[in-house]
């Protein structure tokens, strides 16, 4: 029988390999010894046909049957998404919270709002939203669609009161009474300014990572450290436990134990939705890819480099009693968190290269949309 470079024979390699995925796809506790489970190499990882968890290279994108794509509904979305006619008192848009030289993001522990006002949540990237079963921290939105509604009608964030105040700025513009009417054979209105943002949105996918590369076949897109980084993912570190499928999200909320920082609101998270004990403190699990240029974060922005993460879930979260069960101390040696780190940084895909549009003139307000400053 052949044996690899750790001296191990394929067939004790693969039984130790399926000792790791057992032990990756329980729930487990804190009695339980991460340190028992068998240590396999880079060579086996290379030889599975699947991972744990589900994790795999991005796919197509997924569009709804009611909102189909089209180039001139992009090309609207994308605008109206730069558009500073969509806030109450012209001085921001969506890319404000969401830029694209931050993928897609705002760069800030908690983002501001309406006036200045700091709002309670981070900002979390929209690259790869597309493949999100649920938006927002707490999950309030199903869909990109109708994601889009909650910021632009929220007094703290972009301040447009009502749907007929929207209108009224839109309707002033002639150029955009002509695009809705070609995309969607009828004037401006919430629900179509959402649809065409959504649409933009559906294009702001980051394929073709490393991790991409390596899953589609090129065992050489990783290094031997990456390698060892994504068993820790999906072994002792227990990673994919929630970080799973092709975005590495279950699309579930979980209580990481942590309470809030000084100054910061006391956030109850999904517990805001459902009225579920259970739910108290729980946020959404976030995408982590690229994860390299989306800090600082959590839901509040408390952790401020990929290390301070590594470190919170290594020693088991904070110490809130609605934690969740998958959140238990690691015990992670120096090499192993250097190891998963490294991996961490094979997320990053390649960005979408967006080109902000000169806006439309309001000739009727006298107000102007702008390029983003």
């Amino acid at each position: 029988m052949s044996h690899n470079k750790f001296s191990m024979p394929l067939s004790i390699a693969f039984a130790a390999l399926y000792v790791v995925i057992g032990f990756a796809g329980r729930n487990i506790s804190a009695a339980d010894d991460p340190r028992s489970v068998p240590v396999i190499g880079p060579e086996i990882v290379d030889a599975m046909k699947a991972l744990p968890g589900g994790l795999t290279a991005l796919p197509e994108v997924p569009v709804p049957a009611d909102n189909p794509q089209s180039a001139a509904k992009v090309e609207l979305g994308k605008r109206l998404f730069f558009d500073t006619r969509l806030s109450g008192d012209f001085k921001s848009s969506c890319s404000t919270c969401h830029s694209p030289e931050k993928a897609f993001t705002d760069g800030l522990p908690r983002s501001k709002g309406f006036n200045g006002v700091l709002l309670r949540r981070n900002s979390p990237t929209v690259l790869n939203a597309a493949f999100n079963t649920a938006q927002f921290w707490d999950g309030r939105a199903a869909t990109l669609d109708e994601q889009c509604k909650g910021p632009l009608l929220s007094p703290d964030e972009m301040n447009m009161v009502d749907e007929t105040h929207l209108m009224a700025r839109l309707n002033a513009v002639p150029e955009y009474r002509r695009d809705f009417q070609s995309v969607f054979n009828s004037g401006p209105s919430l629900d179509n300014v959402a649809r065409a943002v959504a649409a933009f949105e559906r294009t702001l996918v980051t394929p073709n990572a490393r991790f991409d590369q390596y899953m589609s076949g090129n065992k050489k897109a990783l290094t031997d450290q990456e390698k060892r980084g994504l068993i820790v993912f999906f072994g002792r570190g227990a990673c994919s436990e929630c970080h799973k499928g092709a975005n590495f999200t279950d699309n579930l909320y979980h209580n990481l134990g942590s309470t809030a920082v000084k100054g910061n609101p006391d956030d109850q998270g999904r517990f805001e939705i459902t009225g579920k004990v259970e739910d108290r403190g729980a946020f959404k699990t976030p995408s982590i890819r690229n994860i390299t240029l989306t800090a600082p974060y959590m839901h509040d922005g408390s952790s401020v480099t990929l290390e301070d993460v590594v470190e919170l879930y290594d020693r088991g979260g904070g110490d809130d009693p609605n934690k969740d069960k998958l959140i238990y101390k690691l015990n992670l040696t120096k090499d192993e968190k250097s190891d998963l780190v490294a991996f961490l940084k094979t997320l990053d895909g390649t960005l979408p290269q967006v080109d902000v549009p000169l806006m439309y003139a309001d000739a009727k307000a006298g107000k102007h949309g702008g390029r983003r400053k």
